[in-house]
């Protein structure tokens, strides 16, 4: 519909807010209200999940020690920047290795709740076009030769599903395939005899999503069942896969030269750019260390 339908039709559903009976029915009332929230985030522009929290993902690319370390040093840089935002994180699960690097680590983001109330967008909608593929080139600190090394990191922002949408994307149960594990910490120690940890897959498209950071099997199988329908549903938005049969996405394929959007530059020269706005800066400490990344948010805006 377009502006004026919109306009008209939420402007029906607030008159039947002020009717004296519309809590009678608080069920009904709730959808109400959230289809005028909705119809709100169309006049102003802003998608339903825009205004959400969200849930990151960090994978390294090939390049054991490296990259992984990589993907800490880009942890460590959302953290500072989550902070500065006054953002809560949590993290979900972790694959981390001897050194302190990461293979893989997925953290929840979650913003103030007044901010959601707002007009402004949440973690989701701040975050969203940060997904893609990281370079660091710098001195390996790993060899012992001193020699230059490229490392690859890709990261992946989802939105944050909520038990009252999580009815937006419907999983059939005969196309999950759930795997239980037991909980792992640094370096694969096992840290919890019983197997809380949970891994699901979506078999049409081959996403999957893991959780071990809850207490219990039922709460950590709850919160992957999350993960995966923001990944199905960000996959949808963003046409990677469609409506057929033998659908797949391989992640791995993507995490390599020349698919990156951003590059982080330690030497020979300090710059970090990003090469779909082409904003950059020399002031590397700022960007990786006091996770300075606003220039580079606010640009990606307009993507």
């Amino acid at each position: 519909m377009d502006k004026q339908e919109t306009g008209q039709k939420m402007k029906e559903l607030e008159e039947a807010m002020i009717s004296p009976d519309f809590w009678s029915d608080k069920e009904k009332a709730q959808v109400v209200i959230k289809e005028i929230q909705n119809l709100k985030n169309q006049l102003e522009g802003v998608g339903q999940y825009d205004k959400g929290d969200a849930v990151m993902t960090i994978f390294s690319g090939a390049g054991g020690d490296d990259s992984e370390d990589f993907s800490a040093m880009l942890l460590k840089m959302y953290f500072k920047y989550f902070e500065n935002k006054g953002w809560g994180y949590k993290i979900l699960h972790e694959n981390q290795n001897t050194q302190g690097g990461y293979r893989n680590i997925t953290i929840e983001i979650t913003g103030p709740h007044f901010a959601k109330a707002s007009r402004g967008f949440g973690p989701y909608g701040i975050l969203k076009n940060e997904s893609g593929v990281h370079r660091l080139v710098r001195i390996s600190p790993f060899n012992a030769n001193a020699k230059r090394h490229t490392s690859f990191s890709m990261v992946e922002i989802i939105p944050k599903f909520e038990k009252n949408n999580e009815k937006d994307i419907e999983l059939d149960e005969k196309d999950l395939k759930v795997e239980l594990s037991r909980s792992s910490g640094p370096g694969g120690q096992n840290v919890n005899k019983r197997e809380t940890a949970v891994r699901i897959v979506h078999l049409p498209t081959n996403l999957s999503a893991q959780a071990d950071g809850e207490r219990s099997q039922a709460q950590n199988k709850e919160k992957a069942m999350s993960i995966l329908k923001g990944k199905i549903y960000k996959a949808l938005e963003d046409k990677r896969i469609e409506k057929q049969e033998n659908m797949y996405v391989s992640k791995t394929t993507e995490i390599e030269w020349g698919s990156q959007i951003r590059s982080y530059v330690l030497h020979p020269y300090k710059m970090v750019k990003d090469h779909r706005t082409l904003v950059e800066t020399s002031n590397v400490t700022g960007v990786l260390e006091e996770g300075k990344l606003d220039d580079f948010v606010e640009a990606e805006k307009n993507l």
